[in-house]
C-alpha cells in the first residue's frame, strides 16, 4: 500500500472514530458518573488512539451581521460574572473597526467550548475541566487556577477565549454563566445565558447542537428572519 493510500486510510478511521465518539459521548459521559459526579481534566482514548473529552450539551452563536456593536453583552457578561461592568473582563468580546465597512466593522468571539478544548488540556494544575455534573461545561476551576495563563496562550483563537482577570491575577473562561454568582437565574446548558438575554436584537442564540468545528461557518450564523429586510439587511 502507498504512503499516500495509507494516510488516507488512517484519516477515514480517525474521522470513523471521532464520529462514533460524538453519538456516545453523553451515554459515556452519564454511564461514569452514574455513581457520582465526573469530572474530566484528561481525555479518554479512543480506537486508533483517537484522544477525547464528552461534548459540551451547549453552545452559543452568533450573528455578527444582526449585532449592532452596543456592547450589552459584554457589560452584561462582566456584570453577572465578576460583579463590575467592565469590557476587559467580558468572556465574550465584540470587535470594532471603524476602518472596515459592514459587515466587516463588527464581529463577536466567544468561547467555542470546543469538542478538542485546547485550554483543558493545556492546564499544568487540572484546573480547566469538563464537569459532567453540568452538561459537560469547560470551565475554570478558581481554587485550583494559579494564574500561569497556559489557557490563554493554548487557545487557538485570537482573541483568546480564556481572558485574564488582572485583580485576581487568575483566568477566567465562559461557561455559559453555569457559575455566574452575580446572577439571581440559573445558568449552564439547562438555564439561561446573560449575553443571550440581554442582546437588544437577539443576534446571540444558545445552541444544544454541536456547531462544525473548522472555521467560524458553525458559530457565526445567521439569525436574521424576514423582518430584517424590511431594515435593508441581507435575510439570505
Amino acid at each position: 500500500m502507498s504512503n499516500q493510500k495509507k494516510l488516507n486510510s488512517n484519516n477515514r478511521k480517525s474521522e470513523i472514530s471521532r464520529r462514533d465518539f460524538l453519538k456516545v459521548a453523553g451515554t459515556v459521559a452519564v454511564g461514569i458518573g452514574a455513581g457520582g459526579c465526573a469530572i474530566f481534566s484528561k481525555p479518554f482514548m479512543l480506537k486508533d488512539g483517537v484522544a477525547a473529552y464528552p461534548t459540551s450539551e451547549g453552545y452559543l452563536l452568533v450573528d455578527t451581521k444582526k449585532c449592532q456593536g452596543c456592547v450589552s453583552c459584554m457589560l452584561a457578561c462582566s456584570l453577572v460574572n465578576e460583579g463590575v461592568e467592565s469590557l476587559s473582563l467580558s468572556r465574550i468580546q465584540v470587535i470594532q473597526n471603524s476602518f472596515e465597512g459592514w459587515p466587516d466593522d463588527v464581529t463577536v468571539e466567544q468561547c467555542r467550548q470546543c469538542v478538542e478544548p485546547a485550554c483543558v488540556e493545556a492546564c499544568p494544575e487540572d484546573a480547566l475541566t469538563v464537569d459532567q455534573a453540568h452538561g459537560n461545561v469547560r470551565m475554570i476551576n478558581e481554587e485550583k487556577c494559579i494564574g500561569c495563563r497556559a489557557c490563554i496562550e493554548a487557545c487557538p483563537f485570537s482573541p483568546s477565549r480564556s481572558i485574564w482577570n488582572p485583580k485576581e491575577k487568575l483566568a477566567r473562561k465562559c461557561d455559559l454563566c453555569l457559575s455566574a454568582q452575580f446572577w439571581e437565574e440559573k445558568g449552564g446548558p439547562k438555564g439561561k445565558q446573560a449575553c443571550v438575554e440581554i442582546c437588544p436584537v437577539g443576534a446571540i442564540q444558545f445552541s444544544r447542537e454541536i456547531p462544525v468545528q473548522k472555521g467560524d461557518k458553525g458559530y457565526k450564523v445567521n439569525l436574521r428572519d424576514s423582518n430584517w429586510r424590511s431594515l435593508g439587511y441581507p435575510t439570505g
